[in-house]
């Protein structure tokens, strides 16, 4: 076992943040969690909590204090304002960085995206491919990098992971719109025909991936990695999977493209829809990034593949239900309004 450290998760409260809290607890870690979010979790007792934001210094500050490792996986996601994707994404980046600094922190592992492709003409995605920003978040996410780059000159390590759509435990969002109708015995529209291939990520081999960042030679890690599951089949096939889980014979549904966009284009701007462009224009396309680098680098190897983390996900909704009926928001730890969406439930 590596030797105990004292690790800082920006957005600690989150998705991610709570797995990988839950992941460093078992490997004997101590944790720190920053987040504006309360870390309503039974795992409280374990950690320390530092409810602030990351824009502020004096909050990073006092969170920082002896601190080893930082996984800095805070962010405003793409349904906040812009100015908050802006203030959150790059601004609060540097001031994370900064701090790090100051107090000779060893690492800071941030954790960015590959929405910072855009949208590409060509698949696998190599780490060396163009950076591309579509809309506030992706333009977003490449300064961020950007920010780790120049601190990276500077002497501070600070490996880059960009992880595909993850999934798992915790994992709500747009994801429980497709398990709120699997669960009700519907089937479900896919914008297109479905045979596109769309990779996704489960966060236990993304806890992975950010665990061997952190513990390996530093000349190792100092670099910028994508991360996504290794076996993914149509986005038809891997979502079918969950449908055939939910035991009601009910299929994934491909509909014609152009109509399917335009209506989302429209409720989305009555914001009667959840569903933003990047969901919606990305959703028929290919999209999957080569992970040869860091399996190759950081020896890692992905041990879910889309079906199985698409049907974990929902096993542990199904199990976690009572707990957000409800409740709706933008990030990933709560289901987004289905809006108007709940009416087409009714045709499946």
């Amino acid at each position: 076992m590596a030797e105990a450290k004292r690790f800082l998760i920006t957005g600690g409260a989150g998705f991610l943040g709570i797995n990988m809290a839950r992941y460093l607890l078992a490997r004997g870690h101590a944790v720190v969690s920053l987040d504006i979010a309360d870390f309503d979790y039974p795992e409280r007792s374990q950690i320390t909590e530092i409810k602030g934001d990351i824009r502020n210094r004096a909050d990073v500050d006092k969170a920082m204090q002896g601190v080893d490792i930082v996984v800095h996986t805070a962010a405003a996601l793409p349904l906040y304002t812009a100015e908050d994707i802006y203030t959150t994404d790059i601004v609060g980046t540097r001031t994370i960085l900064e701090s790090a600094q100051a107090h000779n922190v060893q690492r800071v592992i941030h954790i960015s995206s590959t929405a910072v492709y855009g949208v590409p003409d060509h698949h696998p995605l190599y780490e060396t491919d163009s950076l591309i920003g579509v809309g506030p978040y992706g333009k977003a996410k490449i300064e961020a990098e950007e920010e780790c780059l120049k601190f990276r000159a500077k002497g501070l390590c600070v490996p880059i992971i960009r992880p595909k759509s993850f999934i798992g435990p915790e994992r709500l969002g747009v994801f429980a719109l497709f398990y709120d109708w699997a669960k009700d015995g519907r089937g479900f529209p896919m914008i297109g025909s479905g045979k596109n291939r769309y990779q996704l990520l489960d966060v236990e081999d993304l806890c992975d991936a950010i665990y061997l960042c952190a513990t390996l030679d530093q000349a190792v890690v100092n670099d910028t990695f994508n991360v996504g599951a290794k076996d993914f089949t149509t986005m038809r096939e891997d979502y079918q999977a969950v449908l055939d889980h939910a035991g009601f014979g009910k299929k994934i549904r491909p509909t014609p493209v152009e109509p399917i966009i335009i209506a989302l284009r429209i409720l989305e701007k009555l914001k009667l829809s959840p569903l933003y462009p990047w969901v919606y224009e990305t959703a028929s396309k290919d999209s999957f990034v080569s992970i040869e680098k860091a399996e190759r680098i950081l020896g890692w190897k992905p041990k879910y593949s889309n079906k199985q983390a698409l049907v974990r996900n929902y096993e542990w909704y199904l199990a976690h239900l009572q707990e957000f009926e409800g409740k709706s928001g933008v990030s990933h730890r709560v289901p987004w309004s289905q809006g108007a969406l709940r009416f087409a439930k009714l045709f499946f």
